[in-house]
């Protein structure tokens, strides 16, 4: 008993969300190992080591608040890092980054299994490629930029142009049809946004098979920077101990990455480019390396990215840009036309849009729709300036094709049907291909720009485009 009391430490320093330990004996604590400090006004407060000030003293980032807390505190040793409920007890749950559940159900057994939050990336040569399309009925998406089962990708965008919707529906469209475990996490979510995605996931009747981590704005900066890997822990339990497929839902990982700066902050540390911490890069690594696929089991991850200022020269954005195989790009100017999914198709690129890996009818049609778009853009100045009727039939024949493909490429989504009273729609790839082959073949050059426009297939738009033919005509 006296030997346990030597083990344990005292708080001597108190700032905010940085606390300084100091223990009487030897050894101290490694970096990243987890403290449970107790508090007078209610539950232990756990806090994560970040740096050794001396021989005797630890400095530590709060994973909880730390009101209430006061110097002299009694401090207790962890069993190294942070460790968190996973296994099939966690399914249909929403935690937060100790684990605990925020679901006002009963609390976990001391019989669930627990993982650690740090763990090493899998071995370079243990893990599978990625090299099989993953559907997601979105038809730019699909096209233009193709996801990877067992691969990373990105949704990039700044703020208002649909980042969180979009994953939304890649929720509601993928979740239903896959059949292995899904894992949504909140970094830096509003609680509004957590109890949406909260209600859309248990009307799509898939809760059973998802786990939900949130780390929200309102908690310490320690709490949204750790709640990736809390998830990530969940996840690997799934893939390596259960060998299940495991889809990742990451949203936002510039909260990460903004959390890690306030962090990096509050311990002293010198800024480095643009304000952001000079371990940027080695924070971002730590967490995109772990999601990846271990032989037949894949971990597919799909995340947003907040840009800031629409500045994708942002370091953390180009960091963040240098792990996922596939990037979607939101523009804000697509999205003031009205264009949705507000899907840069020009900006948007994915390694699988290769002919050895999706044939050569896909990528003959995608670089025949990115061309043609691509020369619409640069004519877009003179035709502002001079009208349409100033460029050769040519090019008037492909711009008035590009805008058609631009419309065709639109989409409603199921998940915003209350706002605009269009019901939602899935789209098969074949069927993408088809339109936009005969878009390209001049099939619709006498149809209405908007017959295309927030539609699924082309049939559908076939369908739209007769019954304003009859309109038009004054057809009963």
């Amino acid at each position: 008993m006296a030997d346990q009391a030597a083990k344990e430490g005292r708080v001597v320093s108190i700032r905010g969300a940085v606390v300084d330990v100091a223990f009487p004996v030897d050894p101290l604590p490694l970096i990243n190992d987890a403290l449970s400090i107790g508090s007078a006004d209610g539950p232990p407060v756990l806090v994560e080591v970040q740096a050794h000030l001396n021989a005797r003293t630890v400095r530590t980032m709060a994973l909880q608040s730390t009101s209430g807390l006061r110097r002299g505190a009694l401090v207790h040793r962890g069993n190294g890092p942070l460790q968190v409920p996973v296994g099939d007890e966690v399914l249909g749950r929403l935690l937060d980054v100790t684990g605990t559940a925020g679901d006002k159900l009963s609390p976990f057994s001391d019989a669930v299994p627990r993982r650690p939050i740090h763990r090493e990336p899998p071995r370079f040569h243990a893990q599978g490629n990625a090299a099989k399309l993953f559907r997601t009925g979105i038809k730019v998406i699909d096209l233009l930029a193709p996801l990877a089962q067992g691969g990373k990708a990105a949704m990039f965008g700044g703020a208002g142009v649909g980042k969180t919707v979009l994953v939304m529906e890649l929720i509601h469209a993928m979740v239903a049809q896959y059949q292995g475990i899904s894992v949504f996490v909140g970094v830096g979510e509003r609680s509004r946004e957590g109890h949406e995605m909260l209600q859309s996931i248990t009307e799509a009747g898939v809760l059973d098979r998802t786990v939900l981590v949130y780390g929200q704005m309102n908690e310490p900066p320690g709490a949204r920077w750790r709640v990736p890997m809390t998830a990530l822990a969940i996840a690997e339990y799934f893939r390596d101990e259960q060998h299940k497929n495991v889809l990742v839902l990451m949203d936002n990982v510039f909260r990460f990455v903004q959390a890690g700066s306030e962090v990096s902050g509050l311990l002293g540390r010198l800024p480095s480019r643009v304000g952001y911490q000079p371990t940027l890069a080695t924070e971002v690594a730590a967490l995109q390396e772990r999601i990846a696929s271990v032989g037949n089991t894949s971990v597919t991850a799909i995340e947003a990215v907040y840009v800031p200022a629409d500045d994708f020269t942002d370091p953390a954005v180009m960091t963040i840009a240098t792990f996922v195989d596939s990037m979607v790009m939101l523009s804000r100017s697509m999205a003031a036309d009205g264009m949705y999914p507000a899907i840069d198709p020009i900006a948007s690129s994915s390694i699988l849009l290769d002919p050895l890996i999706l044939g050569e009818d896909h990528v003959s049609v995608a670089n025949e729709v990115r061309r043609a778009l691509e020369h619409y853009r640069e004519l877009q100045d003179v035709i502002s300036l001079l009208g349409m009727s100033e460029l050769g039939s040519s090019d008037r024949r492909i711009i008035e094709r590009a805008r058609r493909l631009q419309r065709f490429l639109t989409q409603p989504f199921a998940v915003t049907e209350a706002f605009t009273g269009m019901k939602g729609s899935s789209v098969a790839l074949e069927d993408t291909i088809a339109g936009c082959k005969a878009i390209l073949a001049g099939e619709a050059d006498d149809w209405e720009e908007a017959s295309l426009y927030m539609v699924g297939n082309f049939e559908d738009a076939r369908q739209k485009e007769q019954a304003a033919r009859k309109v038009r005509q004054g057809a009963p």
